[in-house]
Parts: C-alpha cells; structure tokens; sequence
C-alpha cells in the first residue's frame, strides 16, 4: 500500500511538472510565431487532455488494473454511447445544421427565400432560425411553416430579398 502512494504521488508530481514546462514552452511559441492568444488555450487544453488520458492510463495500471479488463469496460460503454448517438442522429444532424446555417450561410433573419426543390415550392420570410428548424412565413397563405434546418441546408435556396 505504501509503494502505491509513492507511485501516485510521483505520478502526479511528473504530471504537474509536465503542464509547467507545456505552458513555458507553448508561451514562448507563441509569442516568437505570433499565434493568436485563443489559439494557445486550445494548444494548452490538447496537451492536458493528453497528459490527462496518459497519467489515467498509468494510474489503472499502478492500482493493478488490467488493459483487458479495461478494454471490456470501454468497449461496452462506447456501444452504449455509439446507440444512443445513432437514436439522436437528426437531433444533432439538425443542430449541425442550425450552426452551419446560422454563421455561414448568406440566407438571414428578415430575407425572402425560395426552395428549389420539387417537394417543397415554398417562398417565404425567415421569421426565426432556431436550433433544430427554420420559421418561414408564407405571406400568400398567411401561415407559418416550420423546416428542419437539414432540409434548408442540403436543398436549394434562392435568396430573393430582404424584408
């Protein structure tokens, strides 16, 4: 018990070491190669996650955990996951789509549009853009139509104007 506390606490002195030298080095790079301050909180948080996963990694093995036995504890949790992220695939497709829509498509809150598409013959006003559709209001009609953002995104959109 207590060669694995002195483990530990080497381990965890070698992590602290490992994030202090990191945070020297990416500092002076980034200040030699003029790289964007918000830049280097991201480098910084990719090598902690790294030296995070590694000081896991040696933990498991100094409390005399298996790989096997890991592996099957892993694998099983990334099935869980990977059915429950295949079940709310258009939920998240649709917020993808609702980012990609709302920062880099042209189409705005207010514009007139029109969707090329047999399906959908619809011309209206970008009432609201939200995270899983977009509200269109058919003037002619006088009614609201709500487009999952997927649909707005992967068919044709011809702006026609501003309101």
């Amino acid at each position: 018990m207590h060669t694995i506390i002195i483990k530990i606490s080497f381990l965890v002195v070698l992590l602290i070491i490992a994030i202090n030298i990191t945070k020297r080095l990416t500092k002076t790079y980034i200040t030699k190669n003029a790289i964007e301050p918000h830049r280097r909180k991201l480098i910084l948080n990719l090598f902690y996650l790294v030296y995070f996963l590694s000081a896991f990694f040696v933990l498991l093995l100094i409390l005399g955990i298996e790989f096997k036995q890991f592996g099957v504890f892993a694998s099983s949790i990334l099935a869980v996951l990977g059915v429950g992220f295949f079940a709310q695939w258009s939920m998240l497709s649709n917020l993808t789509a609702s980012v990609i829509l709302f920062f880099y498509h042209p189409m705005r809150i207010g514009n007139t549009v029109k969707i090329l598409d047999k399906e959908y013959d619809l011309t209206g006003e970008i009432k609201d853009i939200t995270g899983f559709y977009v509200l269109l209001y058919i003037p002619e009609t006088k009614r609201h139509i709500t487009i999952p953002n997927i649909v707005m995104l992967y068919k044709g959109i011809e702006l026609k104007g501003k309101n």
